[in-house]
């Protein structure tokens, strides 16, 4: 089939399931099929609740002793996996192929529904929430949701009072780093959104969009009696 050659005839045995789709090795418990027994072991943990493989630096345990390996890597810095063309290193296999994307430009995971594509799978998975519209990450507060947890953690900022982001110049504080972008502009003078009919330029896109009704004569705020 595709004469890969084995010292021993167990392995020839153990290659030949990947070619008949056969897994002998069943779950007692969810009747989850494998080819090899070994990962039926490790499946099986999932089930106890067993995390036999431990951590010496940190007692942190896991169920694969893989996995073990990949987490000693964290505490010894060592980042074996090193991309050819920009010399770049990563602590895991997966990272470093994903990363080649970024040198190849290929995006394998595209969406069903709008035909984007995405280096990433996680990225695409958050993209489809737009379609969907599911908010799943919900604020303790105030109950407002969001689609990334991300932005409800910088949403929580507000209700903490907290302002992390702080203005090099002058020390006005922001909740976000998108803010703290915008006002960094008065000091610099930037204005990077400018109007493609009269060429005046401002620092916020808002004010931009505003300043069009002028050229386009709409008046969208109109008092009702």
């Amino acid at each position: 089939m595709c004469h890969k050659s084995f010292r021993q005839q167990c392995g020839l045995n153990k290659h030949m399931l990947i070619h008949t789709g056969e897994k002998p090795h069943e779950c007692e418990v969810c009747k989850k099929s494998f080819r090899v027994r070994a990962t039926l072991y490790n499946h099986m943990l999932i089930h106890t609740g067993q995390k036999p493989h431990l951590c010496e630096v940190c007692n942190k345990s896991f169920r694969r002793k893989v996995d073990l390996n990949k987490h000693i890597l964290f505490h010894t810095g060592e980042k074996p996996y090193i991309c050819e063309l920009c010399n770049k290193s990563f602590r895991q296999k997966s990272v470093l192929k994903n990363h080649m994307l970024i040198h190849t430009g290929e995006k394998p995971h595209v969406c069903e529904v709008c035909s984007k594509p995405f280096r990433k799978k996680c990225c695409l998975g958050k993209h489809m929430l737009i379609h969907t519209g599911d908010k799943p990450h919900v604020c303790e507060v105030c109950s407002k949701s969001f689609r990334q947890k991300a932005t409800l953690n910088t949403h929580l900022l507000i209700h903490l009072g907290k302002k992390l982001h702080v203005c090099g110049i002058c020390n006005k504080a922001f909740t976000q780093k998108d803010n703290l972008k915008k006002h960094t502009l008065i000091h610099t003078g930037e204005k990077p959104h400018v109007c493609e009919v009269c060429s005046k330029a401002f620092t916020q896109k808002g004010h931009l969009k505003e300043h069009r009704l002028i050229h386009t004569g709409m008046k969208p705020h109109m008092y009702e009696m």
